[in-house]
């Protein structure tokens, strides 16, 4: 008998996701931990492995669909087993979370009521609109399937599903429709704007609204699944997350030349980031009292330092996980970060992978940035802003001199750093940056 394969919950509080891509085809033979497909949440692409062996019977929804979490999207089973005719209307899949079913407003009567549809022998009346020639192509019962990606789609942009023809499975309609319908809602939009009779004679003429020239109007650009949690996550971190700020500067001469010397004789690699991150984790080993997080059950005092590591993406950024970074040697951590930020950004990361962390690392000092302060993402409780190395004039000794210094600005959560506690940490992180050796013990 044939398996249902339901949306995954890939992330935990995720209640949607797309596929945005599929791993497998019709008629492959899987196995247990096989990738079965990539999903696409609001926070990232995970690589989604098979949880049942067989053969792919049927895939249910198309690459960039988007359904609830526990929607059927594929049908695994014996070789040769016919897939059922109509496995979207699995009565097990309304009570996972299945995309919604929408009746026509102008639905009255009742099933027993709706008698099999004639052939037609005339025209429709004079009244029907033309739009209903793109309309929805509706089930065989008259339904219309809308999942709520869709309609809160439709709802932030003030757009009539009416005039939407669905292109997924049975006429659902699903984000590629939506996206083609704003491709043409700014005309549209002002087409509905215009004053159905020009004002009375007495009343002013409103003033002149500059518009831009023809061809150079703003475009509207949707925000993404990922932008959208990006735009929510900080802003509540902003409003609940007590933040404060500690600056320091660094010299760094010392940890340039280690960095070259490791890399002169050493198979891997190693960056500034690299060195930047294992100094990281041995503050939270001189000062343990820092590797902290707060819950609402109190504050979670963390055994083993796991430091996310934020790496851009075209549409976002995404803040994959080094765990036990004290235990890991530098080309060890060198390894793993690289190997986190290409499946990052090719949508190969696990669950486990981008959850939790009591740190985070921010180095913009590729792009020539020198200073800036970074937004903290719980559950972490700080984050540590990193800015480019550069030449300064520096003391030496009561002497003026040249040296490389780069600064750096502690983000910290103020439920569970105090000031002086934090400024130990960040005075323990600059001891190790400037005395670079030892961090490699």
């Amino acid at each position: 008998m044939a398996t249902t394969i339901r949306m995954p919950e890939v992330l935990a509080n995720v209640t949607e996701a797309a596929v945005q891509k599929w791993l497998v085809a019709e008629g492959d033979t899987i196995e247990v931990g096989q990738p079965f497909a990539e999903i696409e949440t609001e926070k990232a692409v995970v690589e989604y492995t098979a949880e049942t062996a067989g053969t792919v019977l049927q895939l249910l929804i198309g690459e960039g669909d988007a359904v609830d979490v526990g929607a059927p999207i594929a049908l695994v089973g014996e070789a040769g087993e016919v897939a059922p005719a109509s496995p979207a209307a699995d009565p097990s899949a309304a009570s996972a979370g299945g995309s919604v079913v929408v009746a026509p407003s102008d639905a009255a009567a009742t099933p027993a009521a709706v008698a099999p549809a004639p052939a037609p022998a005339a025209p429709a009346p004079a009244a029907a609109p033309a739009a209903d020639a793109a309309s929805v192509a509706p089930a065989a019962d008259g339904r219309r399937f809308i999942s709520p990606l869709v309609r809160r789609l439709a709802r932030e942009h003030g757009l009539d599903l009416a005039s939407v023809r669905g292109s997924g499975p049975e006429g659902r309609i699903v984000r590629r429709d939506i996206e083609a319908l704003l491709a043409g809602a700014p005309a549209a939009a002002t087409t509905a704007a215009a004053p159905a009779a020009t004002p009375p004679a007495a009343a002013p003429a409103p003033a002149a609204v500059p518009t831009a020239p023809a061809g150079l109007e703003p475009e509207l650009i949707p925000a993404s699944r990922m932008r959208k949690t990006i735009a929510r996550r900080l802003t509540e971190s902003k409003s609940t997350v007590p933040h404060f700020y500690l600056t320091a500067e660094c010299r760094v001469d010392r940890l340039l030349e280690l960095r070259r010397e490791l890399n002169a004789i050493d198979g891997v690699k190693v960056s500034v980031n690299d060195l930047v991150v294992k100094a990281v984790a041995a503050a939270f080993v001189d000062v343990p009292e820092a590797n902290t997080t707060w819950t609402d059950e109190g504050m979670l005092r963390h055994r083993t330092v796991d430091i996310a590591i934020a790496v851009s993406l075209d549409d976002g950024l995404v803040t994959p996980v080094v765990r036990g970074v004290e235990r890991l040697s530098v080309s060890a951590l060198s390894a793993a970060i690289v190997d986190l930020a290409t499946r990052a950004r090719s949508g190969g990361l696990k669950q486990h992978e981008i959850e939790g962390g009591s740190f985070a690392v921010s180095n913009l000092g590729m792009f020539g940035t020198q200073e800036f302060s970074a937004i903290i993402n719980p559950p972490q409780a700080g984050i540590l802003a990193v800015g480019a190395a550069r030449q300064a004039p520096v003391v030496v000794d009561g002497a003026l001199a040249v040296g490389t210094v780069m600064s750096v600005t502690l983000s910290a959560d103020h439920r569970v750093l105090d000031g002086a506690l934090a400024a130990r940490w960040l005075a323990a992180f600059v001891a190790r940056i400037e005395n670079p050796v030892s961090i490699l013990a």
